[in-house]
């Protein structure tokens, strides 16, 4: 009989950096004396996220979910746009938050994005853009949606939240599409404690962002547009700036947890693993995500989830409800289930595990031993 962890076991941790790296770096805050709007560790901060994400152009946020109201309005959408039912709730919310409607595609069954054969067959007069997600930072398939909408005129905005240094063929996956947007809160594989992110082709779009993230203050005298307020304060760019030397580490951990889950997995009937990507994609392995069958497992996927818990294993169920589900959305034509089958059976199967550098390889190979021993 296996033990419960002393511990409890969470679905991830966030990376610290040392006490003395931010010391060093707060040390230099005072002594310039400047806090928000623009310093140095911001300035920086963009230069060296522009490089590090082969991006033409970056803008930074206080929060990912500014970052993509601000990328609506930056592109002036309105109307309908598609985008998928099966992500975090703030993807249909900054839609609601600009007037625009969220149209739900259902989504491919192996790599749980939007489903991009589908598309086409959505788009009516009010549509103006897609948004599409890189779930768990597995690529979209970017050409096939970027085809849709040159036929039809429409902008696309990527959600890339869980993409941070993904590449597609040598390509930051930041420069697919009309817009970008990355997540750097602190679950995530790179984060600002709380920040995020946008990126664009040009400089002639990067400077209306950053109008608009700040009140759309010209200068002095000129406000020009309607803005919000989405600045990142120094503080937290230089977070980010020491973060960033620790990525390819975190990635390299996180890639050895993902070979043991794989490893222990492999013979499993019942649980599908994360989908295999083509030779030319550089993934960041910021999830591990397996999808329990119940039907040939003989366990639910909230049996599963539940008796974890028992274990001192707290799982994530990624993402249930589906965004379709909720209040404001269900009435909507598009959230209708049979519009949907395919978000709705992995809405129901998908389960998150443990998954973050300091998490040692023993703990995962009892978290799989436990989770077989649940098999019927």
């Amino acid at each position: 009989m296996l033990e419960p962890f002393k511990e409890r076991i969470y679905v991830t941790r966030p990376v610290f950096p040392t006490i003395d790296e931010v010391t060093e770096k707060l040390r230099d805050i005072w002594a310039a004396k400047w806090l928000t709007n623009n310093g140095p560790q911001h300035t920086m901060l963009e230069r060296e996220l522009t490089d590090f994400l082969k991006v033409p152009c970056l803008s930074l946020f206080n929060n990912g979910t500014i970052a993509l109201i601000v990328a609506c309005q930056s592109l002036r959408l309105s109307g309908d746009v598609i985008t998928t039912p099966f992500t975090f709730a703030a993807t249909p919310h900054i839609l609601n938050w600009n007037n625009i409607t969220p149209i739900f595609c259902d989504i491919d069954a192996e790599t749980m994005n939007i489903d991009a054969d589908k598309i086409e067959s959505m788009i009516t007069p009010q549509t103006t853009a897609i948004l599409a997600v890189h779930v768990f930072g597995t690529p979209c398939n970017v050409e096939k949606i970027q085809e849709v909408a040159d036929r039809y005129g429409l902008r696309v905005v990527y959600d890339a939240a869980h993409a941070f240094g993904v590449e597609l063929g040598n390509r930051g996956i930041g420069t697919f599409g009309d817009i970008s947007m990355f997540s750097f809160h602190a679950t995530k594989l790179y984060h600002t404690v709380e920040g995020g992110a946008l990126v664009m082709k040009d400089n002639h779009v990067k400077q209306r962002i950053d109008l608009l993230k700040n009140f759309g203050i010209k200068n002095e005298e000129e406000v020009v547009m309607p803005g919000i307020n989405g600045k990142l304060d120094e503080v937290r760019a230089a977070i980010g700036r020491i973060m960033l030397n620790y990525v390819e580490s975190e990635r390299r951990k996180r890639i050895r947890l993902h070979e043991i889950y794989n490893e222990e997995f492999a013979d499993v009937e019942g649980l599908t693993l994360m989908p295999k990507v083509a030779a030319d994609v550089k993934l960041n392995y910021q999830y591990y995500v397996v999808r329990v069958d119940e039907k040939i497992f003989g366990r639910s996927r909230d049996f599963v989830y539940d008796e974890l818990r028992n274990y001192n294993v707290y799982a994530r169920k990624y993402f249930h409800p589906l965004c379709s589900e909720f209040t404001c959305y269900r009435q909507l034509n598009s959230s209708r289930a049979e519009n949907l089958p395919i978000a709705n059976v992995v809405g129901q199967q998908v389960l998150s595990l443990p998954m973050y550098g300091d998490l040692d390889e023993d703990t995962v190979r009892k978290i799989c031993a436990i989770i077989k021993s649940f098999r019927r």
